[in-house]
């Protein structure tokens, strides 16, 4: 078995003891959803040869969605992308009049990674990679790095507000060469949305136009032509907790926002975007509900409708915007079990906390109390199985045998592990989802 480096063991057992996706380490416990992950595969090498993608991944609250997204974004890195990622909530939007929209470019810039910056921030090294290539070139041709910069984005002109990035660019270059750090960090103030004002952006870098609420999609697709002339494949955006449009109270901003999910649609299906994807991350009730989800605005149900022949016939189609996250089975889940139990000993099997036929009681136990909802939502009986290998770890005299048998279904609910009934609960955070995948 694999050694798995202590950081990414103490990562992946502190997340999933809090029922979160672990960031890092992902290979060492997936296990199912092949085909889905094949699909999504196929989206990511259509962004690297310039192409878009746009997905829809549903599943109930504790499902997954976290932890497949989580997943792709590992794949994207590996295959030399950008990633973008970010959580929906009542203050960042796609779309809003407040600020809400900029808040939310503003996270996904926090959150930029590439492979070699994985936990984000990767802003200013991705904008220093841009300009370490230009100064190549300036070298050998004998130019100017600046022009050379402003001729390789001057095809950003033709985008919305991309003269005035290649203008923060190129300052970016001219701070960095002169030693000017106060320009330099305006520059990045700029890339990360955080001029809250023209004025302001105006007297610090001489442009006449900033990351705001109405720009932010252009700005998106900005920064997947940016990604791409700095030598990275192409740009994929996750948001996750898109259930938090579906519950916003007023109808007027929940079909702005609608509008921009079907603007978003509209160009990756139809080609008006290049090298970027859109991940995007909700429960059934966001896409079905016909008074509040995405089905209650006409243009999106039209493109959005199930493939009816696929219900006929019995199968899943894989190939359209919507992905819908299918149950683990209970052999998938008695190998998430084994893999987890593989972190723990860090693959040494002479240090195996619980042996074969504790995994199946345990699973069995969850089977006989819970039914099939562990298996649809199995980010409870994952937290459980956690803290129950904590528990012999700290303890070494203790037996598991008590510990599976002795557990009551009043005792679970203290756990955790039969509160699988909340999908409509506003408490329930989709960002917990957590299931499990291969490649």
């Amino acid at each position: 078995m694999p050694k798995i480096r202590p950081r990414e063991r103490a990562a992946i057992i502190q997340s999933l003891r809090a029922g979160v996706t672990p960031r890092i380490g992902l290979e060492h416990i997936q296990v199912g959803r092949v085909r889905e992950v094949k699909a999504l595969i196929e989206d990511l090498d259509r962004i690297c040869e310039g192409g878009s993608a746009f997905r829809l991944v549903l599943g109930q609250f504790g499902a997954g969605k976290s932890f497949f997204m989580q997943l792709i974004r590992y794949i994207a890195l590996e295959k030399g992308m950008v990633v973008m990622n970010a959580d929906l909530s009542p203050d960042r939007r796609l779309y809003a009049s407040s600020g809400q929209a900029r808040n939310l470019y503003q996270e996904l810039a926090r959150n930029l990674s590439t492979r070699a910056h994985s936990e984000g921030n990767a802003m200013v090294p991705l904008v220093e990679k841009f300009i370490t290539e230009q100064r190549k070139v300036a070298e050998k041709t004998g130019q100017d790095v600046e022009t050379i910069i402003k001729e390789k984005l001057d095809s950003l002109s033709e985008l919305v507000g991309g003269y005035d990035f290649a203008q923060v660019i190129a300052t970016y270059w001219r701070a960095y060469n002169e030693g000017l750090e106060d320009l330099k960090a305006s520059a990045v103030r700029y890339l990360r949305a955080e001029f809250s004002t023209r004025s302001d952006a105006r007297a610090a870098l001489g442009i006449r136009s900033i990351i705001d609420d109405s720009s932010v999609y252009d700005h998106l697709k900005l920064m997947a032509r940016f990604v791409r002339q700095a030598g990275y494949k192409g740009l994929l955006v996750n948001l996750d907790e898109m259930v938090n449009l579906y519950k916003l109270p007023s109808g007027r901003a929940r079909n702005s926002n609608y509008e921009q999910i079907l603007r978003i649609l509209n160009d990756c299906l139809q080609g008006g975007a290049e090298g970027i994807g859109f991940l995007m991350g909700g429960t059934p009730e966001f896409l079905e509900d016909e008074r509040k989800g995405l089905y209650s605005y006409e243009a999106l149900r039209s493109r959005l409708a199930r493939n009816t022949f696929a219900d006929v016939a019995q199968v899943v189609d894989y190939n359209g915007p919507i992905l819908r996250l299918e149950n683990l089975s209970p052999e998938e889940m008695y190998v998430l079990m084994v893999n987890i139990r593989n972190v723990f000993a860090n693959g040494d099997e002479s240090k195996f906390l619980i042996p074969d036929e504790g995994i199946t009681a345990f699973l069995q136990h969850c089977s006989s109390n819970i039914g099939e909802a562990y298996f649809r939502t199995p980010r409870n009986t994952i937290k459980a199985f956690v803290d129950l290998l904590s528990v012999l770890e700290q303890n070494p005299e203790v037996k598991w045998q008590p510990l599976v048998q002795n557990i009551s279904i009043e005792d679970e609910k203290d756990v955790s592990l039969v509160s699988v009934g909340n999908s409509g609960s506003s408490a329930a955070s989709d960002d917990d989802e957590l299931t499990n995948f291969t490649l």
